[in-house]
């Protein structure tokens, strides 16, 4: 394998572990009734920040 494979395997699965974990956040808080009020354009942005987030985290660790 070279570099540039492990770097996106790196920035894929850090963006899938913020992602899922963002996921499981707004289900328990929608669960609870906390976010029942906000609408799901603000739910998909944040679900769009954590993609982000996750890629510049892969981005950041890589050597």
């Amino acid at each position: 394998m070279n570099s540039s494979s492990n770097l996106a395997i790196r920035i894929f699965l850090t963006t899938l572990g913020v992602i899922l974990v963002l996921a499981a956040i707004i289900l328990l808080l929608r669960g609870f009734g906390v976010i029942s009020q906000i609408p799901g354009y603000v739910i998909w942005a944040l679900v769009l920040i954590a993609v982000g987030t996750g890629i510049l985290g892969g981005l950041r660790s890589s050597p």
